[in-house]
């Protein structure tokens, strides 16, 4: 860690598992210290001195006790209990070693709102605290009861005017209630004793249910916690930058991988303050290839789509049974070696400036370099592992350039019958629900790739969520699809589609051609197109032709999109062609649910020309 960079800690309440697995997972991720969390320490079958000594063995500090809740602004009766209560807990952490207790601003029916005695009585607190060399932070929470706000918590504190006692600042309680972080500057920073980070998607529900299921890591959500934490570190914070995300989905993962994704997002967090000690991400310009892989049974099938398509066999591998097929600036391994049943996306190459520095960052963020196995006349590529175990290539192409893994290839043929393919323009990859932000994030740091704003479309099989992330120049562009609810029987047969989309100048074009070579597109119901002449009212001759060509037509403020798409091929994967005409960056989106259903149709009936006697199911 730069002597430039703060502190990483983490609550214990962000990841799954007891006291011990959380504390194992936030070591092994390379944080410097921890949250002790009331309930983990309360259900765990360790004493606290043997936490501490855990903690210490880790390498770990522990950086915060807490939370203690509803102690300011009580009658004396309430006010005795509760400081015999932060006594005991002040025995706790002194077994812990922790030097910090946090407390909330209360919720309690016992309070009443009248500042000075809120201040008479943390300040009474604090005198507790201090004889036992403890510090009171005080946290305003967004629906305290009277006090909710980092303003007010200050003004009490000040008229406390206690040294032990400073305050607590979560960025989700300030950034929720729209609250201006920068008036935290002028806050002392001897008086900040903590920061809690933690971001979240902007939704419209109580404030409590949001911030109990739905918090994120930093980077995974819709705050600017880069200029929230600006402002803080300008009013002279000191301490560790800490997360505190409650997720309904985190504490049900993995701890281990949770822990990774959580330092993942600080590292690029403190990057984008200009505290890391980061490679930058070098500039990317598209994808150099995608590798499919495919078994026995479905290689032919996926090579006689790849040349209905207007694909040529151009090269095979010197040393694996690995065939390269070329459209244009497209290019698709195709690769028999792997153990997968059907066909799946087992790879995807991005072009980079510098793909040495590209998996120096990698590793940096956490990302190892994948092991792999070639000759010492061949392209030594670096790979990485995405969430959903797809690798992930940093490479140049090009005869001219050193090492390139053009030069892997033995040349069969030229491009021949081509169907005006130019390049690939994205791929769609659906996620598990568990790492749908995880692998935004994932490419966002990794990559330096944007994420788009989260979508959400009502498909035939339920509520798909959908993300985007891509390059400023939109020359690398990934869309990760996930599913939210998927339980039962019933449910599309494709449980995890893939999709490879190619560009072109001329969809119509290119969808007629393809099929003067067989390819196995997509047939789109004559209902599409009478709705989209209401919708959007096209020419009515692009409409006819259309409608002919099972083109679907999408248009915004930019620009306009023609797409289409092939059935679905190896289980899982298939193919998009895509015309970009003006400024439109969108997926077509709004057209997925018919593409869907399209899909079902077209595997119902591939099912009955099969099974003539099967009766149809509702898969």
């Amino acid at each position: 860690m730069s002597s430039t960079e703060s502190r990483r800690s983490i609550a214990t309440v962000c990841l799954s598992g007891t006291l011990e697995d959380k504390l194992t997972a936030a070591a092994h991720a390379g944080f410097d210290g921890v949250e002790i969390f009331e309930n983990d320490l309360v259900a765990s079958s360790w004493s606290a001195k043997e936490i501490s000594e855990h903690c210490a063995e880790l390498g770990l500090s522990i950086d915060l006790y807490q939370p203690f809740r509803d102690f300011e602004a009580v009658p004396p009766d309430v006010l005795a209990r509760n400081l015999r209560r932060a006594e005991l807990k002040f025995d706790v952490m002194h077994q812990l070693g922790a030097d910090t207790m946090l407390v909330c601003s209360s919720v309690s029916p016992d309070a009443v709102d009248d500042d000075d005695l809120a201040a008479e009585q943390l300040h009474l607190l604090a005198e507790h605290a201090a004889a036992r060399d403890i510090r009171i932070a005080y946290e305003a929470l967004a629906w305290g009861r009277f006090v909710n706000t980092y303003e007010h918590s200050w003004r009490i504190v000040r008229r406390a005017a206690h040294p032990a006692l400073g305050l607590c600042l979560d960025s989700f309680h300030i950034l929720s209630r729209g609250s201006d972080p920068a008036a935290i500057r002028a806050i002392p920073g001897e008086k900040l004793f903590f920061l809690q980070l933690a971001d979240a998607p902007r939704l419209q529900m109580d404030v409590l249910q949001w911030s109990r299921h739905h918090r994120l890591f930093p980077g995974q959500g819709a705050f600017d916690l880069t200029a929230f934490t600006r402002n803080v570190l300008a009013a002279g914070y000191r301490g560790p930058l800490s997360l505190e995300v409650f997720n309904d989905v985190f504490r049900q993962a993995d701890p281990g991988p949770a822990a990774v994704d959580a330092m993942r997002s600080l590292l690029g967090l403190q990057e984008t303050l200009g505290v890391a000690d980061l490679p930058p991400a070098p500039a990317l310009a598209g994808h150099a290839f995608v590798e499919l892989t495919a078994d026995n049974a479905t290689e032919p099938a996926m090579a006689e789509a790849l040349s209905g398509l207007g694909f040529t066999e151009t090269g095979h591998h010197r040393s694996k049974p690995v065939r390269l097929w070329q459209q244009g600036d497209a290019r698709i391994l195709l690769n028999s070696s792997g153990p997968a049943v059907g066909a799946s996306v087992g790879a995807v190459a991005v072009e980079s400036a510098d793909p040495v520095a590209s998996a120096r960052r990698a590793q940096r963020l956490l990302a190892p370099i994948l092991p792999r196995s070639h000759r010492a006349d061949e392209a030594d590529l670096s790979a990485i592992a995405a969430p959903d175990g797809t690798s992930v290539f940093f490479c140049r192409t090009g005869a001219d350039v050193a090492d390139s893994w053009f030069g892997d290839f033995t040349q069969t043929e030229p491009p021949g019958r081509e169907a005006g393919v130019t390049g690939i323009d994205h791929l769609a990859l659906t996620q598990p629900f568990d790492h749908f932000d995880e692998a935004a994030l994932f490419y966002r740091a990794v990559l330096g790739l944007e994420p788009e704003p989260v979508t959400e479309f009502a498909a035939p099989f339920g509520l798909v969520r959908s993300r985007t992330v891509a390059d400023p120049a939109g020359r690398v562009r990934i869309a990760l699809e996930s599913a939210l609810l998927r339980r039962g029987d019933w449910a599309p047969g494709v449980r995890e589609p893939q999709r490879v989309a190619l560009t072109t100048a001329d969809a119509l074009a290119s969808a007629r051609r393809m099929r003067e070579l067989g390819a196995p597109l997509l047939e789109i119901p004559g209902n599409y197109y009478d709705d989209l002449d209401a919708r959007l009212a096209p020419n009515p001759e692009l409409l006819t032709a259309l409608r002919q060509q099972s083109v679907l037509y999408d248009r915004d403020e930019q620009g306009e999109l023609l797409h289409f798409f092939t059935v679905v091929l190896g289980g899982r994967i298939f193919f998009e062609v895509v015309q970009r005409i003006g400024g439109y960056t969108g997926d077509g989106a709004v057209n997925s649910p018919v593409r869907m259903a399209a899909h079902r149709r077209q595997r119902e009936a591939a099912t009955s020309r099969a099974h003539p006697s099967t009766p149809r199911t509702s898969t």
